[in-house]
């Protein structure tokens, strides 16, 4: 039998009830980084790109970074320490989540129970002031505060990998020279 997960009133309740102050935009859906350009220019901070990987020995990633880092996947693995590095499955990522493509965002580890997923944060989405998230649905988009963010990391007692991914495509941009 399935748990319940949470929802976006969920979400939006637990992080009040930590202290935080989210600001929630609702939108039309938005499935990709590329959409929604005009939405993200009036909601202020960090917006981001998520996403729901699963390595060769089945070891479940969650990557959080900045919507215009370049991360290169077949690079990736070396960096995090991971087995080779594919999309996991909309199936898996319900399983583990609780929610479908489209919505892969950060703030969906309050449904990872069994701490599933390693959680890869960019670093420079790390020291953002703000930072955006989808609220477990793709509908809308709720801002943070870094403290705030990190208030609902602790709160899970999740440690983030911090990966500098700009770093790492300036060290590939220098390797092809």
């Amino acid at each position: 039998m399935s748990r319940p997960m949470k929802t976006r009133d969920d979400i939006l309740s637990f992080l009040t009830g930590l202290g935080a102050a989210p600001v929630t935009t609702d939108h039309e859906a938005v499935f990709h980084v590329g959409e929604g350009e005009g939405i993200k220019d009036d909601i202020p901070g960090a917006h981001t790109k998520n996403l729901f990987l699963k390595d060769a020995k089945g070891r479940i990633w969650l990557i959080s970074a900045r919507d215009d880092t370049v991360i290169d996947l077949k690079r990736l693995h070396t960096v995090i320490g991971s087995a080779r590095l594919s999309f996991g499955s909309a199936d898996l990522m319900v399983e583990v989540l609780g929610v479908t493509p489209g919505s892969v965002t950060a703030l969906a580890l309050i449904n990872d129970i069994e701490r599933r997923a390693t959680f890869v944060l960019d670093k420079a989405l790390a020291e953002a002031g703000q930072v955006n998230f989808h609220p477990l649905t793709n509908t809308a988009t709720t801002t943070l505060t870094q403290a705030d963010f990190r208030k609902f990391l602790r709160s899970l007692e999740i440690t983030p990998l911090v990966v500098d991914f700009l770093a790492m495509a300036l060290d590939e941009a220098a390797f092809r020279r």
